[in-house]
């Protein structure tokens, strides 16, 4: 297991390098100059070519991006062109924003995925199966922005038992939790009823039905732990995605968190601050991916990594 998490480590670095020089020659290609939107307009022609130099704007593309790794190597991922502030210190402020909404939205879709998925596969053809299936499929297409908007003019504008938007209590996260949770939980109650009928028609659960086990136990017991070697993958993603910064429910709902701070730095042409953005999310992916490949080895016996 040491061994192949090594080589994940060493594989991912190309990834990392290469989605951080992707992101670079994109900011370059955009239209607009960093320098004239961090000062705004009437500002002299000598001044803005000034600080240009300061800040090694004028230095050839790939100068400014060697600089760029070989300072991320030292935990320097620069200074924000727009706030003045290093990028470190702000992605460390907003990461725990996004910590908390990511967790509490995995748990929405956990709890509401994962039962689905059963009932809709014990009930399979029923109006239970129908309508948990719908339900789920409503959550997967409904865009995440249009839900949010539904959920405030609901429950804050109508009901007025939930904030509209902010991040200053617990109270702030329900709403965003269970709107980004609940497209989520589609994937996975989809996932598992799929997976759970597969299995259910193995020769070992008709075995186990023929002892005289009742549904429940033959369904918990002997068919949900071997149908949900997929399903890891998809909630450790999906775990590493939220992680990685929910751009739109952030936005909607005012949650200072990764995925706004990554939106404020494309507008305002803030390289450092989105490249650090990118570099902490391709990082988050990767771990995801490790973590769902070492549950696969728990989840399963017969499945080992040399």
């Amino acid at each position: 297991m040491k061994k192949y998490i090594l080589k994940k480590v060493l594989v991912s670095i190309p990834i990392i390098l290469g989605m951080s020089l992707i992101t670079f020659l994109l900011l370059n290609v955009v239209p607009g100059d960093p320098v004239t939107l961090m000062m705004r307009e009437h500002i002299s022609p000598d001044v803005v070519a000034r600080v240009r130099s300061q800040m090694h704007l004028n230095d050839p593309v790939y100068i400014r991006f060697f600089r760029f790794i070989a300072d991320a190597l030292q935990g320097n991922l620069g200074i924000s062109y727009k706030l003045n502030r290093p990028v470190s210190e702000l992605l460390y402020e907003a990461f725990p924003n996004t910590l908390i909404l990511a967790i509490s939205a995995a748990i929405v879709s956990w709890i509401i995925g994962i039962p689905a998925g059963i009932l809709s596969a014990v009930k399979k053809y029923s109006f239970v199966d129908n309508f948990f299936m719908g339900f789920s499929l409503l959550g997967v297409s409904m865009p995440v922005f249009w839900s949010g908007l539904i959920f405030q003019y609901i429950f804050s504008l109508k009901l007025g038992v939930l904030p509209v938007s902010g991040f200053d209590g617990p109270e702030y996260i329900i709403m965003p939790a269970i709107v980004l949770g609940w497209s989520s939980a589609g994937t996975i109650a989809r996932l598992v009823r799929s997976n759970l009928l597969e299995i259910m028609q193995n020769d070992y659960i008709r075995t186990a039905r023929a002892k005289g086990l009742l549904e429940i136990k033959v369904v918990v017991n002997h068919a949900l732990k071997n149908s949900l070697l997929p399903v890891v993958t998809v909630m450790a993603l999906q775990v590493a995605g939220l992680l990685s910064g929910a751009v739109i429910t952030e936005s909607v709902f005012g949650v200072p968190g990764i995925g706004r701070i990554a939106v404020n730095a494309i507008q305002n042409r803030d390289m450092p601050l989105l490249q650090g953005s990118v570099l902490l999310t391709t990082f988050l992916v990767i771990i995801g991916n490790m973590v769902a490949d070492i549950l696969y080895s728990y989840l399963d016996p017969r499945i080992k990594y040399n």
